[in-house]
């Protein structure tokens, strides 16, 4: 298994480079980040002076959209950064959130992200692609290489992820309904005539090392709103008898609302609503050793990354204790003499 931190780019901007620097030290193999230009800094820009200051991890948002930007613009940038620095970029993309409904737009639909992720993939990747009826390539890009991760939770979205993802970001740790989007995803490539076993799955959710578990609950009370934004948004095309797993539904009925301008804020104010099995569930929570038991069951379903959010009071402590603990567990052990 793969390990990412994922940040938020709050300013400083060398705070976020900083804590970047720290997770390669810590040896983890991807740094993310949020893309919600209002809310916080601009990433692309992070981007660069994260890969200038560093020598191995792999960098991109979790995650972008096909609306913030022209898709041309966003290939621009992953292919001059390869060109700059290596091929050391990653491209997490879905329908939109907190960038777009800030600026009282709405997300996507699938097709525009069908759409966008072939053309910013093709571009990206030093190809040519037909584009507003035109032919375009980069003619200074050579060899770039960048793989796109669709962000997804409803059925529909699930099965474009299947059929031209090159991974998979689940947004939550609840082990049920990993293995039901897992499966769903699997199924969907196998019937697009893809090998099933070729799409990366990224499982992204708070990561809290501790042992005060109504702190770590407060801490990250948060990121059951934030799914709760896109699970409104299910519940509302598919209704509450889809086949979506009432474990991601249920919850949200008690919610009323939600204020941007505390998304993926420690200790906001709207996500009350959200019940503390929820939170226990869709995140990893507790000591070393329980991050270890719950990784392993994620890892047995074919999670290959596991990236944690780092948006509480405990960064520092808790990559150090992935690094000498929880990550040495989940990775192969290679010795010296056999």
């Amino acid at each position: 298994m793969e390990f990412g931190a994922v940040l938020q780019t709050n300013p400083p901007a060398s705070r976020t480079v900083h804590l970047a620097k720290l997770a390669e030290q810590h040896g983890f193999e991807y740094v993310w980040t949020f893309d919600s230009h209002l809310l916080w800094q601009e990433p692309y820009v992070i981007y660069s002076a994260i890969l200038a200051e560093t020598n191995r991890v792999i960098v991109g948002p979790m995650v972008t959209n096909p609306a913030t930007r022209d898709w041309t613009v966003t290939a621009s940038v992953f292919a001059t950064l390869n060109e700059m620095y290596g091929n050391r970029t990653v491209i997490g993309i879905g329908r939109g959130d907190s960038a777009v409904r800030v600026t009282n737009g709405a997300p996507t639909t699938l097709k525009t992200l069908r759409e966008s992720i072939h053309v910013i993939r093709e571009l990206a990747n030093s190809r040519s692609v037909e584009y507003n009826g035109a032919e375009l390539q980069f003619p200074w890009s050579r060899g770039s290489e960048v793989e796109v991760w669709v962000a997804a939770y409803g059925p529909l979205a699930l099965k474009l992820t299947g059929e031209v993802g090159d991974g998979f970001i689940l947004q939550l740790a609840d082990l049920d309904i990993a293995e039901w989007m897992i499966k769903t995803v699997r199924d969907a490539a196998e019937k697009a005539g893809r090998d099933p076993m070729s799409i990366k799955f990224c499982v992204a959710a708070p990561m809290y090392i501790g042992d005060n578990i109504e702190h770590m609950r407060n801490q990250t009370r948060w990121f059951g709103g934030m799914v709760g934004n896109h699970v409104a948004d299910i519940v509302a095309k598919y209704g509450e008898g889809s086949s979506v797993p009432s474990a991601l539904t249920d919850y949200i009925r008690a919610r009323e609302g939600y204020d941007y301008n505390q998304h993926g804020l420690a200790g906001n104010s709207h996500a009350d609503f959200v019940p503390d099995e929820i939170v226990d569930r869709f995140c990893v929570l507790g000591t070393a050793e329980q991050h270890i038991e719950k990784l392993t069951a994620l890892k047995e379903l074919g999670v290959d990354q596991f990236a944690g959010y780092l948006q509480h009071d405990n960064k520092e402590e808790t990559m150090r204790q992935y690094g000498e603990i929880v990550m040495p567990a989940l990775r192969e052990h290679i010795v010296a003499k056999a």
